[in-house]
């Protein structure tokens, strides 16, 4: 089965988790997920193959994180997903998909566990 990088290029984690995959062979499919963000279905599910909530999902640190409110405990699910959908910046990065589980390559070898 195919392996899948939601990846950024500018992001250290990200090119470093692309290089251990590619040190071992595996040609993942890429999606520069800034350029062709992931719609809410996907993102739900990312989250539930990674098995973590969607607020775990959010980079806390983004400018558009505190922008939109996102650390009231009042949103549910949805609106974090839904932020997301429109914030792709707001995805940790990067994920690694394989035979229908997913994990964060932080730190990148975490994804060997999945393959």
């Amino acid at each position: 089965m195919t392996v899948t990088i939601y990846h950024n290029p500018r992001c250290s984690k990200s090119r470093a988790t692309l290089a251990l995959l590619e040190d071992r062979g595996i040609e993942p499919d890429i999606v520069r997920y800034l350029d062709t963000p992931p719609d809410a279905a996907t993102l739900k599910q990312l989250v539930a193959m990674l098995g973590i909530s969607p607020r775990e999902l959010l980079r806390r640190g983004e400018q558009e994180y505190r922008d939109l409110g996102l650390a009231s405990a009042e949103l549910d699910d949805d609106a974090i997903i839904a932020a997301m959908a429109s914030h792709p910046r707001l995805i940790e990065r990067p994920i690694v998909t394989h035979d229908g589980k997913a994990a964060i390559g932080r730190p990148p070898e975490s994804v060997l566990d999945i393959l």
